[in-house]
């Protein structure tokens, strides 16, 4: 387990200096440059600007000077706000934006499983097919297209939610649900497959032979083993909600990450472009590895693969 988690540790380092050096050579390869406005049409002061934030240099000095901020974490201060460091806008941010991804993953986790189950457990029943057709709803609208629908319906008509920032549990109602429901509805129609194949297995039969209770057959054996396939997705599940919240954030004017994001790319940003997308990768490579542990704690059998393949 210990030689797994080590080449596990050095394979995200590798992943991350991937993306780090795709994303420096990318940004540098479109024409033109943060400087390419009417505050800086003087070609004196756009110089000066460049040798300060040291993009007179050459290309190879950048991407040592990129390399040394990614090690010590410090990206510099940010192009387009002066007063503001990378690190900052990252410690701004990123909290907000992680609230909204847990919030949005454990939704989505919990809901859909829970429907999944149901379905499975009342298949061919009406609560299937309410669940089932939920599910392809979900999975057919984009959420920004939802985020719209929920605003106009539920802030805008009803007048029940508030449609904008991050100030209470009430503001979160609404971007949550854009965010959560389709993956909501992905893990239940995993779930629901998934919890039909694993009812139909002998140790699910002999459990029931034994007199156990339902309940205790359902939670402890049946549901245990049904969650592989979705553990299976979350990590790819992990990296789209918790970068989809970028959308939604400006949509509902949140002050997470995608305000900063976005912002950075119009202006051709560079220093928070490429911190922010160090950081990220760092982290959602990090939650890829976190899915892998769980993925062999709910089944042993990898372990037992793994130990009989390296005997071997």
């Amino acid at each position: 387990m210990i030689q797994y988690i080590i080449k596990r540790f050095f394979m995200m380092i590798l992943t991350v200096l991937l993306i780090a050096t795709l994303t420096f050579f990318l940004m540098h390869a479109i024409p033109g440059s943060p400087f390419d406005d009417d505050r800086t049409s003087n070609p004196t002061i756009q110089e000066n600007l460049e040798k300060y934030y040291k993009l007179d240099q050459p290309l190879p000095v950048q991407y040592a000077n990129y390399l040394k901020a990614i090690v010590t974490f410090d990206f510099g201060p940010s192009i387009k706000k002066p007063n503001d460091s990378v690190n900052s806008l990252l410690a701004r941010g990123f909290p907000i934006s992680f609230e909204l991804g847990i919030i949005t993953i454990l939704v989505a986790v919990i809901s859909g499983v829970t429907l999944g189950t149901l379905a499975a457990l009342r298949h061919n029943g009406i609560i299937d097919y309410l669940a089932m057709t939920f599910a392809v709803i979900g999975i057919s609208i984009p959420n920004f297209i939802l985020a719209t629908l929920l605003i106009q319906i539920f802030a805008g008509e009803l007048k029940w939610l508030p449609a904008a920032t991050w100030q209470s549990p009430l503001h979160m109602i609404l971007p949550t649900l854009a965010l959560a429901t389709g993956p909501m509805a992905i893990i239940a129609r995993l779930t629901r497959s998934s919890m039909l194949e694993v009812l139909t297995q002998d140790y699910i039969k002999m459990a029931r032979a034994k007199g156990l209770k339902p309940s205790r057959i359902i939670i402890r054996h049946a549901l245990r083993n049904a969650m592989m396939p979705v553990v299976t997705i979350m990590g790819t599940m992990l990296a789209g909600i918790l970068t989809g919240t970028f959308v939604i954030e400006r949509i509902f004017a949140i002050p997470g990450m995608g305000k900063y994001f976005v912002e950075s790319i119009n202006n051709r940003d560079y220093p928070v472009i490429m911190g922010s997308t160090v950081f990220y990768s760092a982290f959602l490579v990090f939650m890829l590895f976190l899915v892998d542990i769980v993925y062999g704690i709910l089944d042993p059998r990898i372990k037992l693969h793994k130990k009989e393949g390296e005997s071997s």
